[in-house]
């Protein structure tokens, strides 16, 4: 009876998972803190021996090689992290199981999940979004992954500033002149000396991040017009996602016909942030065929 694993590798831990193909029920389940890059996959290689599995899909932060074709296929490339900067991914947890291993990114696993849950429609495009310590995107056309070379880097798009928005933005390398420098979860802190879980919902720090998101959903979306846009992540809630849409439709001013907008910019469908480990089993079960 086949089993495949999932691991969702986030910058402050990993999510590792089993499922059995036959039932779809999951049978393992361990959270373990990111730490080195050598002690994590060791642990991880661990947990699956204890565990077999026969095929393995990884959706990681990033940023991480890809592209199938390329010689470091599976490594973590240049991160702000420390020590991780050209971990193997794919080729310690290879070595250490046996197994074949698929590797993408966190939001290309969700919006994979997303794709699955959704019904696997060939004919529409799905565009995944996530806001949490840093916002990033995954689109998937046709079944397929937009991205060969390189995945998309969607939070550290260009934005235009919410009139009287002084904050100077956290990211590292375009401060408060792209998405995620802005919109990502750091920034509510940043904004008020307070962690956005302990914000009131009406503090206008949240405006600044609903206008920020709709302005990257709605460059996505005339770039290549997804049917369904799922915003992830523990920033924003469906209270937040009437006022995206509301910007979004402001930005669009009646030039494109969308969809109900209530239908476009949703939440995920997969419970409880699941939507990457769904995506990393499916994923790891296309290895088997």
């Amino acid at each position: 009876m086949s089993k495949v694993g999932s691991i969702e590798a986030g910058g402050t831990k990993f999510i590792l998972a089993v499922q059995d193909v036959e039932t779809k029920k999951e049978v393992a389940r361990k959270r373990i803190p990111t730490t080195t890059a050598d002690e994590t996959l060791s642990r991880c290689v661990a947990f699956f021996k204890d565990n077999p599995i026969d095929a393995l899909g990884i959706a990681t932060f990033g940023p991480v090689d890809v592209n199938p074709n390329s010689d470091t296929y599976g490594q973590i490339l240049d991160t702000p992290k420390p020590g991780w900067s050209g971990a193997d991914m794919k080729g310690v947890l290879e070595r250490g199981l046996d197994v074949p291993v698929f590797v993408t990114t966190d939001v290309n696993g969700s919006c994979y999940g997303e794709y699955v849950a959704r019904g696997r429609h060939n004919d529409k495009t799905y565009l995944y979004v996530t806001v949490g310590t840093g916002v990033g995107g995954g689109i998937i056309q046709g079944g397929h992954f937009i991205g060969l070379s390189a995945h998309p880097e969607m939070g550290h798009m260009k934005i235009v500033r919410y009139p009287g928005d002084d904050y100077k933005g956290f990211c590292p390398f375009h401060g408060g002149d792209c998405v995620e420098g802005m919109a990502a979860g750091p920034s509510l802190e940043g904004r008020t000396g307070i962690r956005g879980e302990n914000l009131d919902r009406n503090n206008k720090a949240f405006t600044y991040v609903q206008y920020y998101i709709a302005q990257m959903l709605f460059a996505v979306y005339m770039t290549v017009r997804p049917d369904v846009m799922v915003v992830g992540g523990s920033v924003l809630n469906e209270g937040d996602l009437v006022h995206v849409r509301e910007f979004f439709k402001q930005f669009n001013n009646g030039y494109v016909k969308t969809p109900d907008l209530d239908q476009l910019i949703v939440r995920p469908a997969v419970a409880h942030n699941g939507s990457a480990t769904l995506g990393d089993f499916e994923l790891a079960k296309e290895l088997l065929k």
